[in-house]
């Protein structure tokens, strides 16, 4: 008996072009992807056997069925085939077609087969096509629920527009194979089960049948007697497209598994028990609809080698899993992916037919955490991380280039589950501290500065992201002794360190220098000679201060440093031993911490002085780049992980003088900001706020302190 061949790796690149009213929205341009042809190099390095590639409709006629632009397209599908990466060819993706035609339109699957013709005749040597991706999730997202284009709200809107979507995958198909005559259909869909309390089980059975209604179209299923012909009737479509998808030619060659952690929910009648969740009604009953992952009681029926084993049984389908993706912390996502390509595996041994597993938002995405319908230009990397303008591999890369050559992946984040799998997910009693009771066989980050802001804040947020850890007081390890390293490292064994201590009395560092020397750069240094010695990746942190504030501008990575006070002095000594040593050490310049879990900094200092009624003297003429502590902190851990090193600059976007940062504060908590007084001495002006050449990885300012102000409002607002 011949052995199955491989599981192999796809890619996908975000590619949705959806209209929002009048206007389209692009993720291939708000990604940047439509100016980077070196992503598709890095897609090739990476070993990705095929990628979902788009050659969406709404890009190449947007005005006219008649007049079309292939130029981009041109280009970069010849590359990829220069590289070897198979195409899988989107037609719509998320879109209602351009502004002549929409969902609902009686001639969009004729319109749509005669593009897709058009597509296959420029592009013969494409094998597999995706005419629509997601037909059922784009019919409800667009129909039923309104997000998108044509904004309708009703459910025979939504099964009207379903029914075109099909029908016109069909014809699509048919006319490509008038083309290339053994292309296939790859048909993609999320099939997320829906479970409920039983007072709405009722509901939860209409969504579970319905959620298998695109491929049933397809695969010739909907004849008279299933459960929603009569339904789809009603909404208006016709008895001729019913009886051509009934003839099964478009029964899809593969079927593609959309799955995420929120596509099963749980439906709940008991909206009390979720205050932070907006109830919603299917005219009958209230209820919240809610991630089934976060039910405890769901634990055995969720996941997705249980959706695999569904979609198998049903249709007997060849299937690959067409998106993985988790927009969370670098750590979480690898457990995800793990989990997804294990479950893969494992269904394989089962007897499933599974084909792939497809990287999903290689470059990232933007505003899809509200469904692209508020533009917000948030970005949510992928397997490469753009923000720095090439594309930078994370974590994810570089594991799932392991587990496409079959390589054995060992990751020390990998020692524990994923959130969904962690206590303190679920509703009722959620926690912030997400670590399992034992850890003891978990290899844990070692963190200096048990005292400080900075090594408190490394501990909270690295037990919610689950990633075991120790947080050390000097007693525990003396940095500038080399014997007290030597001692911890056994001790822990650690896979990573990252040193929060240090000297951070900025305004004691020239009467005592030697003090802050030692603590500063000595001990950075005797902590990179250990690590590198050891194998062990090692963090630390500088600071703005080792520029001098007279360059007029943002300061970036490569500016040479040239600091005008001692405590400037010692970080600058520490980064030059560090890369000297050519320690893999990250060195993370910051900036003017301020955070929610600790009052010892300039906002709560002036929130404070505020409300006794007290003057606050700051400056208008020194210029700084605020930190918000819990960003800082989740950032500099993405970037551990990724393996990065060197020096890397990590601010909230936005330079601004203390002064205004007083004042931005004062009326944020409703405070009297005239009290705000900067100095009458002539200053001379100083600005050492920071910018990136690497990433802007952090957000603008003003979002990171209405979040300062959401999480500390007990203690700053009246």
């Amino acid at each position: 008996m011949t052995a199955a061949p491989p599981l192999e790796l796809w890619g996908g690149v975000e590619c949705t072009v959806v209209r929002i009213g009048d206007e389209f929205r692009n993720q291939l341009v708000e990604t940047g992807h439509a100016a980077r042809m070196s992503d598709l190099d890095a897609m090739a390095e990476l070993g990705v056997k095929a990628v979902r590639y788009p050659i969406v409709w709404e890009t190449v006629a947007p005005e006219t069925p008649t007049e079309l632009d292939f130029s981009w397209h041109d280009k970069r599908l010849e590359r990829l085939r220069e590289l070897g990466i198979r195409v899988i060819g989107g037609l719509v993706h998320h879109g209602s077609g351009p502004r002549y035609t929409s969902l609902l339109d009686p001639q969009f699957p004729h319109l749509l087969a005669d593009y897709a013709a058009r597509v296959a005749r420029r592009y013969p040597w494409i094998d597999t096509w995706t005419p629509v991706n997601e037909p059922l999730t784009t019919a409800r997202f667009s129909c039923l629920y309104g997000h998108w284009y044509p904004h309708t709200r009703d459910i025979e809107s939504m099964f009207l527009a379903l029914a075109h979507e099909c029908h016109g995958t069909l014809l699509s198909m048919r006319a490509i194979r008038d083309i290339v005559p053994d292309a296939q259909l790859l048909v993609t869909e999320d099939l997320g089960k829906t479970f409920s309390t039983e007072k709405l089980a009722y509901q939860a059975a209409h969504e579970n049948d319905r959620r298998w209604l695109s491929l049933d179209l397809l695969d010739g299923r909907l004849a008279p007697g299933h459960a929603f012909y009569n339904w789809l009737l009603k909404s208006g479509v016709t008895e001729a497209a019913l009886q051509d998808l009934a003839s099964g030619e478009g029964k899809p060659d593969i079927i593609g598994i959309n799955h995420y952690l929120t596509s099963e929910r749980f439906l709940d009648h008991r909206v009390e028990r979720y205050p932070d969740v907006e109830p919603g009604s299917n005219g009958i009953d209230v209820y919240c609809d809610v991630e089934a992952v976060r039910m405890s009681h769901l634990k055995h029926e969720v996941g997705p080698a249980k959706r695999l084993r569904e979609a198998w049984e049903r249709y007997q389908i060849p299937l690959a899993y067409t998106e993985v993706h988790h927009g969370c912390s670098r750590d979480e996502q690898l457990r995800w992916l793990v989990e997804v390509w294990r479950a893969c595996e494992k269904e394989r041994k089962r007897g499933a037919d599974i084909r792939a597993v497809t990287l999903w938002s290689m470059f990232g995405a933007v505003d899809w955490r509200s469904l692209l319908t508020r533009r917000e230009n948030i970005y949510d990397p992928g397997v490469f991380d753009t923000r720095g303008g090439d594309p930078r591999p994370t974590l994810i890369a570089k594991a799932a280039a392991k587990l496409g050559r079959g390589e054995k992946l060992d990751h020390p984040v990998l020692d524990l589950p994923g959130w969904w799998r962690r206590p303190g997910r679920c509703y009722g009693r959620p926690s912030f501290e997400m670590l399992p009771r034992d850890c003891s066989k978990a290899r844990p980050i070692l963190i200096t500065g048990a005292t400080g802001t900075l090594g408190q804040a490394f501990a909270k947020i690295c037990a919610h992201r689950g990633l075991p850890h120790v947080l050390t007081s000097r007693a525990e390890l003396d940095i500038c002794n080399e014997e007290s390293i030597a001692a911890a490292l056994e001790r822990f064994k650690p896979w990573a360190v990252i040193n929060a201590a240090g000297f951070v009395r900025t305004w004691e560092a020239d009467a005592k220098f030697d003090e802050c020397l030692a603590a500063n750069a000595t001990g950075p240094e005797l902590l990179g000679r250990a690590c590198k010695a050891a194998g062990i990746p090692l963090v630390t942190f500088s600071s703005d201060l080792v520029f001098d504030g007279k360059a007029g501008r943002p300061y970036v990575e490569p500016d040479r440093p040239a600091p005008a006070c001692a405590y400037g002095k010692s970080k600058a000594e520490a980064e030059q031993r560090l890369l000297s040593l050519d320690a893999d050490a990250l060195i993370i310049r910051t900036s003017a911490f301020f955070g929610p879990w600790d009052r010892y900094n300039f906002l709560f200092n002036t929130v404070e002085r505020l409300r006794r009624g007290e003057d606050v003297l700051a400056s208008d003429k020194t210029v700084v780049s605020p930190t918000y502590v819990p960003e800082l902190v989740q950032a500099t851990l993405d970037l551990l992980l990724d393996q990065e090193k060197g020096i890397w600059h990590l601010t909230n976007q936005g330079a601004v003088s203390w002064h205004d940062l007083a004042c931005e504060i004062a009326d944020r908590a409703k405070l009297d900001s005239a009290r705000i007084i900067a100095p009458e001495q002539e200053e001379e002006p100083c600005d050492t706020s920071l910018s990136s050449t690497r990433g802007l990885l952090l957000r603008p300012l003003d979002r990171a302190l209405d979040d300062f102000v959401q999480q500390a409002r007990s203690a700053i607002t009246p």
